[in-house]
């Protein structure tokens, strides 16, 4: 599957208020569940010594599945393609690989 295509179907499946004008609430959302997706692994490394169980993998991959739903439409509110914000984001760390800039802090490196 194509990330637009993620896009597109879950944009269909979203009902929250001010749909379409309303990026607050999937922002909110993937903070959400992305603390989620933090509990689970912490969790893991308590409870298992760091180990993920398959039964942990289908949870975290349920919960992943969330943080994407989220970033879509968060995506959608913003008029912003998944698949742009995807090559983009490759762009930019092949980049900072080239130029020996993986390490460090700062956006612009």
């Amino acid at each position: 599957m194509e990330f637009n295509d993620y896009q597109t179907e879950a944009r269909k499946t979203a009902m929250y208020p001010n749909l379409g004008g309303n990026f607050i609430y999937p922002t909110l959302g993937l903070a959400g569940e992305a603390g989620e997706v933090a509990e689970k692994i912490k969790k893991v490394i308590r409870d298992a010594n760091g180990v993920v169980s398959e039964e942990k993998k289908g949870e975290l991959s349920k919960e992943l599945g969330d943080v994407l739903w989220y970033v879509a439409n968060l995506a959608e509110e913003l008029s912003l393609s998944l698949d742009d914000i995807a090559e983009r984001n490759l762009e930019k760390l092949k980049s900072r690989q080239e130029r020996g800039k993986l390490k460090g802090d700062g956006d612009n490196r």
